[in-house]
């Protein structure tokens, strides 16, 4: 374990029926003994399920008490009744933390569409309440509960010293298709027993999000029910974040929300390799995010790789229809170590070596360099397998 528990918080994860019969969890509770500072970052996607209609109202806010989250059912183009529910799950914890609902925050991830099953729902939340603990398996229980097709947990955590104080940040994530950037489909729950304003915790998270869960693509659909919650409690200590502090738990902060932003892709459904596209020189970073989206996103690129073909003239023509002014003598590319295209114009290169590469190595690196500017990013993508058709043609029947 990497990772320690942030003090004052208590966790439960377990099965309340949401799937049917599988057995697997599908209901976690995260509760905070202390009120704590709360923000949150959702899916842009206008049609927007109702867990996120109810929590986007109540973040950035002070007093936070706990989150409530089902796996196996979205809660998304429900109307009105999903709104209800969505309410009546913050409500039930609410009354058993003793707290007003509007200091507990909700979540659900699965099938669109369907109503919730809320008598399994409303038993399971009583019966973990009682279960809940600052326990290692308890953690893990969260990590296990809250996943759909993913392949295995996703936890990350930084423990820091600030003003004489141990300060720790613990974070879970779910998530491995209809993965795209604003957000994807992915929950992520970052929690910390730092004392920080929920004002600047807001700005920190967005800044944080922004260079982690918006820099990754599996096939770029942007889903209903997208959601990064963040909770600092302050029991660490009385003293609240400022200055160069805050600026060393923001940057902690981004390494948790980047590691598991990685682990997103990296499970990808389906997928054989983790790619990181690297797009330098650019004239903004808007620029370099917009070429690598397009590179990210391309079915051609993403089979290519998973083929080990080193097609550069599928990743060149990707950068070129992505709406970013550039001349072709602007643009160089390397696979890995290997620079296949340079200033407009293909180089001699080891086809053979390279397409090992591609094959033997599970995560690869892609390298578009420009003469345009100082500017760049990091983007992180997946490969296209046979693998994800199936999965996702076989997703509801």
């Amino acid at each position: 374990m990497s990772w320690a528990i942030p003090r004052g918080y208590r966790f439960a994860g377990g099965r309340c029926g949401i799937r049917g019969a599988d057995s697997r969890k599908d209901l976690a509770l995260i509760v905070s003994d202390l009120p704590a500072a709360a923000a949150g970052v959702f899916t842009q996607n206008r049609v927007c399920a109702a867990p996120v209609q109810v929590s986007r109202q109540r973040v950035p806010q002070e007093q936070a008490r706990g989150i409530v989250v089902c796996s196996g059912n979205a809660n998304a183009c429900t109307g009105e009744q999903g709104r209800r529910d969505a309410w009546r799950m913050t409500e039930l914890l609410a009354e058993l933390l003793q707290c007003p609902v509007e200091q507990v925050l909700v979540c659900s991830t699965g099938i669109i569409g369907r109503p919730l099953p809320m008598d399994c729902i409303e038993s399971g939340i009583r019966s973990l309440a009682a279960q809940l603990s600052a326990t290692p398996e308890a953690v893990q229980a969260v990590a296990e509960a809250i996943l759909t097709t993913d392949s295995r947990p996703k936890i990350a955590g930084r423990t820091l010293n600030l003003a004489g104080k141990e300060v720790r940040i613990l974070g879970w994530a779910k998530g491995a298709a209809m993965i795209g950037p604003n957000l994807a489909t992915m929950l992520a729950f970052l929690l910390s027993d730092a004392r920080v304003a929920a004002s600047d915790l807001d700005r920190m998270l967005r800044r944080a999000v922004d260079g982690s869960f918006q820099c990754i693509s599996v096939d770029g659909h942007t889903s209903t029910n997208d959601t990064v919650l963040a909770l600092a409690n302050g029991a660490a200590g009385d003293l609240r974040l400022t200055g160069k502090e805050l600026e060393c738990f923001e940057q902690a902060l981004t390494e948790v929300c980047e590691e598991l932003a990685r682990a997103i892709v990296a499970d990808a459904e389906g997928a054989a390799h983790l790619i990181t596209l690297e797009v330098q020189g650019t004239r903004t970073v808007a620029e370099a995010r917009q070429i690598a989206q397009a590179v990210a996103n391309s079915p051609l690129v993403k089979t290519a790789i998973f083929g080990g073909d080193p097609n550069w003239g599928r990743i060149v023509s990707a950068a070129g229809y992505a709406g970013v002014d550039f001349r072709e003598e602007d643009l160089s590319l390397w696979i890995g170590e290997f620079l296949l295209y340079e200033r407009g114009r293909p180089v001699p290169f080891p086809e053979a070596e390279v397409s090992r590469y591609l094959r033997q190595n599970r995560e690869v690196i892609v390298r578009l360099r420009f003469d345009l500017g100082s500017a760049a990013c990091r983007f992180w993508t997946s490969d296209l397998t046979y693998d994800y058709v199936r999965l996702n043609a076989e997703y509801t029947t």
